[in-house]
């Protein structure tokens, strides 16, 4: 039996899943007797009973479920039996917006193409995650003043996740509400919002389209938009993966009209539960013209389709080969009409040629040109992360070293063009694009795990590539699993050359002890002339000089915060995106409530006074 937050959450081998998991549409009262009943009948204080259910509306109990409190709970449930007993238990009715006294005097947005701009994941597509001196305007003596401008608070949210676009005075960003907004930079203020159908953790791209602008982005139920930036008008939208499990998580990457979009899936966590049928999912590229959604061509990243091949202890199918899915955002190499993404692990053995990858494809096509594997033979699901071994852990489990950070190109000093993939083994890898990814060089930053190595991100300025590290590490207090506040975290920074390390920097241990904190340096790193912000799990944003690793600036964002939107606000664990620079501003999310680190919803703008 597994428990957690004190609270069954299913019971390995006693329910019967059959109906749930077949054809027919999944009854929501039948899910919630077998699934949440247990907890919400019961009399706790810390667990609302379904009389306090029925009084919200269905859509803030599904939020809940997918981005909320109940989200590490409610990840093993297909997304139809969620909206099911979300249906079941709650009351119709969508959730109110944001109050008229959180938005701009002046709702216009405007596009100035030739401002300054972060636009995606990176500023170009070559996803460096460095800024330069000119579109920064952010000295070294400047990062050291930084001060907190304005805070913006997603209502309701327990997590913020999703990365902002700045270009010149606007900004856009999603939420774990899948509301995505527009704001003033400058103040915070909203100019529009739109709803997406589930949370959309996605960074904001936007890219011409006729005379205006579309913001492009995808949601966790794997549904790509174009919404109008001028206006906050849906343009278009397309399920870009029909499998239940489907979700996009990074960035599209946008070249000439055609949006580059990764596919990956919730499948591998899908398998804690023993009679769910592991698995079916293959990662994907998809490519969408971006004025109208058209598809121009779609790529698995495994060419086989699934099929069964035998059942596990349990007396499930068991299918394969599966996995592989695209958690970062594409890289665009326009000289060689050629695109680079990096893999995820497989869910289910046999592994495959693709998995733990980095891949090159036809810009125009799609095809798959080489493919350089970093580790084989790596089949994991979280089957194999329940205590002991379930029915859907593979007999020879890998050590699940996907790659969850985009490919990076850039040029060395020396004029050599390079491709930097960071891999959760703790491995940095330097490829050459012009012989198929021949291994140039290896470095080790961390030591690796399935929270550890590098996780989200690296920058390069052209001299180094910054590599932080996660290394997260769980221990057990009070028969509850936690971070371990003095495991994991580090800098890096590589000379491009040859990989040597130019310097590394230690971990900060957790100030205090406070169940959810870690040292861990899970999130994407940023760059700018001179220094290299990385946040922490222990909600500490810092700058680093680029010279030595000397801290230049740190803020810990766990605190409360008075909103410009009038909504209540706190920071919690950095994780996932990083900071973006822009104009002299730095914008950065606070707040990341999966893997057990501090909760938040909020947005922080800093400046120089």
């Amino acid at each position: 039996m597994k428990k957690l937050l004190g609270c069954t959450l299913f019971t390995l081998g006693a329910i019967n899943l059959g109906t749930i998991y077949g054809a027919d549409a999944p009854s929501g009262q039948a899910v919630y007797q077998k699934r949440c009943a247990a907890c919400h009948e019961q009399v706790s204080p810390r667990i609302p009973p379904r009389t306090a259910l029925n009084n919200l509306t269905s859509a803030r109990i599904l939020r809940v479920m997918n981005s909320g409190a109940m989200m590490t709970i409610a990840y093993p449930l297909k997304r139809d039996e969620r909206e099911a007993v979300a249906a079941f238990l709650g009351k119709a009715g969508a959730e109110p917006g944001p109050p008229a006294s959180a938005y701009c005097k002046d709702r216009g947005v405007h596009i100035d193409t030739a401002a300054s701009s972060w636009g995606s994941w990176s500023p170009g597509t070559s996803n460096t995650r460095f800024q330069p001196a000119g579109a920064a305007r952010l000295s070294i003596d400047q990062v050291r003043g930084l001060k907190l401008k304005w805070a913006f608070a997603f209502d309701g949210d327990i997590s913020s996740y999703s990365q902002p676009s700045v270009i010149g005075g606007q900004i856009f960003v999603g939420s774990a509400s899948g509301l995505v907004h527009a704001l003033h930079a400058d103040t915070g203020c909203i100019q529009w919002t739109y709803q997406a159908n589930a949370p959309v953790r996605t960074a904001i791209s936007v890219a011409p389209v006729g005379r205006n602008h579309a913001v492009l982005f995808g949601d966790l139920n794997a549904t790509f938009y174009a919404v109008e930036a001028e206006t906050g008008k849906l343009l278009w939208k397309k399920k870009v993966d029909d499998h239940e499990a489907a979700l996009i998580t990074g960035a599209a990457s946008v070249s000439n009209g055609v949006a580059y979009i990764p596919v990956a899936s919730w499948e591998e966590a899908r398998s804690i539960g023993p009679e769910y049928p592991c698995c079916t999912f293959r990662g994907s590229v998809v490519a969408l013209r971006v004025n109208n959604g058209a598809q121009v061509w779609k790529t698995f990243t495994i060419s086989e389709t699934p099929h069964t091949t035998g059942k596990t202890s349990a007396g499930t199918a068991r299918f394969a080969p599966s996995g592989a899915g695209l958690w970062g955002t594409p890289t665009i190499d326009l000289a060689r009409k050629r695109l680079y993404v990096a893999t995820g692990d497989n869910y289910s053995p046999p592994a495959t040629a693709n998995s733990d990858a980095i891949l090159a494809l036809d810009l125009a096509t799609g095809r798959i040109l080489w493919s350089k594997q970093a580790t084989a033979g790596d089949a994991f699901n979280s089957g194999c992360m329940a205590g002991v071994d379930g029915p859907n852990c593979p007999e020879n489990r890998g050590p699940d070293f996907d790659f969850g950070s985009s490919v990076i190109m850039i040029q060395t000093p020396q004029g050599r063009e390079l491709l930097l993939a960071g891999q959760k083994s703790g491995m940095v890898h330097a490829l050459d694009p012009d012989k198929n990814g021949e291994i140039v060089w290896q470095t080790r930053v961390a030591k690796g795990g399935v929270i550890g190595g590098v996780q989200w991100g690296m920058a390069s300025d052209g001299q180094n590539v910054y590599a932080a590290s996660s290394d997260a590490v769980f221990v057990t207090r009070n028969q509850v699993r936690v971070l371990d506040r003095d495991s994991g975290g580090g800098l890096t920074a590589l000379r491009l050359t040859d990989g040597s390390k130019a310097w590394s920097v230690a971990p900060v241990s957790c100030a205090v002890d406070q169940i959810g904190c870690s040292p861990a340096q899970s999130a994407a790193v940023t760059a700018i002339p001179g220094a290299v912000f990385s946040g922490s799990m222990d909600g500490h944003l810092r700058a680093y000089s680029t010279e030595d690793g000397r801290v230049l600036f740190d803020f810990n964002t766990i605190r409360d915060y008075t909103a410009v939107n009038g909504v209540k606000a706190r920071g919690g664990a950095m994780d996932g995106p990083g900071p973006v620079i822009v104009n002299g501003m730095v914008f950065v999310n606070s707040g990341y409530a999966r893997f057990g680190g501090a909760p938040g919803n909020v947005l922080l703008a800093f400046a120089v006074e």
